[in-house]
């Protein structure tokens, strides 16, 4: 038997470090007056175009193609949009022992949010999981989300997550719905576009991210939300998340083995059902919350290094396990016996063009 081995170094997004150095310019020279206006006329247009590329980048045909595996999806969306919400309820007592008030609303609006796709489908390619699967259950994730996630926040959270109401259902749809429809409506004549620029229009999605967190935190340090939270509170709140990470995880591995589910789609629930998308969090929570966006973001951006940290390490012992070194194996066979086949053809092809293609 092969023995594990521990990854050399622990994975860092390099995105996150990118969202710290925005927090920490937002704290040494925060927008103010005219110029805090245009951050957020200019993060409110950002937001919108965040989801109109969402909406635009969603192909219909792949997420109709996934509904044929309901049992998986059913399971994904109910660990992200019932059993969360239910730990960041059971949270509540922690307050405020452990946590402050605005720290418990921000770790309970994390627990809303939509599960991750690009990092649940890494993890579950990596793992040698069903990764089909995994695409189709982040996506469905993202796109109820959308709907789910500012329901779930008006109804959990109340007044108290920064004014939920007709003004703010105004907004929600005006910023977040519309956007999306007309994405996806115009997808048809921009998905070539959208595939032809993926990486350009990559940047562009990340960029306005960053504007949108560096607008949020500005306004944080300008009404002086950040004197409210203490390294004791932050240790704290790390704690908690650690906690409720390994819940999740623990859950929807055990749980999907419960339930019937073969090692493949074990893998894509665990790592699709237990993550949250930093990527749609951090506009919805500058929709929902407002002035108290800075705090509200917090608990989401520290939860998404760490999930990313601790599935990289399962995701590649996951890839050593036997049950995967089988699925290799008969990976290997497939291909070797589809090789001469191959091989004869492209021979064939080489001769009778002269070798032109040497």
């Amino acid at each position: 038997m092969k023995r594990l081995s521990r990854p050399s170094r622990m994975p860092i997004d390099p995105y996150v470090l990118l969202l710290l150095a925005t927090v920490c310019l937002a704290a040494l020279l925060p927008a103010r007056d005219t110029a805090a206006d245009v951050a957020s006329g200019a993060s409110t247009a950002a937001i919108a175009f965040l989801f109109f590329l969402y909406g635009a980048r969603l192909s219909t045909r792949e997420a109709l193609d996934g509904v044929r595996h309901w049992r998986l999806h059913v399971t994904v969306l109910a660990c992200t949009f019932v059993l969360f919400p239910v730990l960041g309820l059971a949270a509540r007592g922690l307050v405020p022992v452990l946590l402050t008030h605005p720290l418990y609303q921000g770790l309970l609006f994390l627990t809303l949010v939509p599960s991750t796709i690009q990092s649940s489908i890494a993890f579950t390619s990596i793992a040698r999981g069903n990764v089909p699967a995994a695409i189709c259950a982040g996506s469905f994730s993202s796109l109820i989300g959308i709907v789910l996630t500012p329901l779930l926040a008006a109804a959990v959270l109340g007044n108290s997550g920064g004014g939920f109401s007709a003004d703010s259902i105004v907004k929600i749809v005006l910023q977040l719905l519309v956007p999306f429809v007309a994405g996806q409506l115009l997808r048809p004549w921009l998905g070539g576009f959208i595939t032809r620029h993926k990486k350009v229009l990559g940047l562009v999605d990340r960029g306005s991210i960053l504007l949108v967190v560096y607008t949020a935190f500005s306004e944080g340090m300008v009404r002086g939300i950040w004197h409210q939270v203490s390294a004791v509170r932050l240790a704290a709140l790390l704690a908690v998340e650690a906690v409720l990470l390994a819940v999740m995880l623990l859950v929807t591995w055990y749980g999907a083995r419960a339930l019937g589910f073969g090692r493949g789609d074990r893998i894509a629930i665990q790592f699709a059902g237990s993550k949250k998308s930093l990527a749609s969090g951090l506009p919805m929570a500058s929709v929902l919350f407002g002035a108290h966006a800075s705090l509200a973001v917090l608990p989401l951006m520290l939860f998404h290094q760490m999930q990313l940290m601790v599935c990289a390490v399962i995701a590649k012992r996951r890839a050593h396990d036997p049950e995967a070194q089988e699925a290799r194996q008969a990976d290997e066979a497939r291909e070797a016996a589809a090789g001469p086949p191959a091989a004869t053809a492209q021979s064939r092809s080489a001769v009778g063009t002269g070798g032109a293609g040497r």
